[in-house]
């Protein structure tokens, strides 16, 4: 279960409605954020971590015609990430729309650095912690389970308590440059396997090209050591 909040966080909202100084029936503000409400509740019910949504009051001296339907909307480009924006439109008895400015957190436990760390060393469990972030504030990437860094090296030096990412990270070589591997081909129903060169370091999982006898060029992935598949 996600955890809804509603804070309060500026006023202004981007109008796109033509408004009249008096109405019999006017629009009630209050139902205006309710449809922003569940729209955004059913977007992020399955995000990860802890969600906290904060949007502004709807102005009560908003003056619009009462619609029979409201439907809430994401605008074309927006996602419900950070800062971000929903409309509520009407299309009967009279069109109007407004925009809703939105602020989207969620929270989680991401993996950092316990102390500095540099290019090429092997993280160990004592190198890791976790801390409670924002991954709307952070770069894609980021990694939530230590179990996907421990053991792995380090591509750049990095300060303590930084949060890790994928690409900060490589799998230790079980390839290595100049050395002869076991290249397998695979097919429906067949498995064949030859010989030839690596052209770089490489770690399970990951890709690497390699050099026949003959000279040709081929592209793998590391399955185990000394062993590349080329599909």
């Amino acid at each position: 279960m996600t955890r809804f909040h509603q804070l309060l966080f500026g006023t202004a909202l981007g109008l796109v409605a033509s408004t009249a100084p008096a109405l019999a029936d006017p629009q009630n503000p209050a139902e205006i954020g309710r449809a922003v409400d569940a729209l955004i509740h059913a977007q992020t019910r399955e995000s990860p971590g802890r969600i906290e949504i904060s949007r502004p009051e709807i102005d009560s001296h908003l003056r619009l015609q009462q619609c029979a339907e409201l439907e809430a909307f994401l605008p074309p480009g927006a996602k419900l990430w950070g800062n971000s924006t929903v409309g509520v439109r009407c299309a009967a008895p009279e069109r109007w729309s407004i925009f809703v400015p939105v602020r989207v957190r969620v929270w989680a436990n991401v993996v950092v650095t316990m102390r500095p760390l540099s290019r090429g060393q092997t993280l160990t469990g004592g190198d890791l912690g976790t801390q409670e972030l924002d991954l709307a504030q952070l770069r894609p990437g980021i990694i939530t389970d230590a179990q996907r860094a421990a053991g792995r090296v380090m591509n750049i030096s990095v300060p303590g308590g930084t949060p890790l990412r994928a690409d900060m990270l490589r799998a230790v070589p079980v390839v290595l440059q100049g050395e002869t591997v076991r290249v397998v081909f695979g097919g429906k129903g067949f498995q064949v396997s030859s010989e030839a060169r690596a052209l770089a370091n490489a770690g399970v999982g990951e890709a690497v090209e390699v050099r026949t006898a003959t000279g040709k060029l081929l592209k793998g992935i590391v399955r185990e050591a000394g062993v590349v598949e080329v599909r």
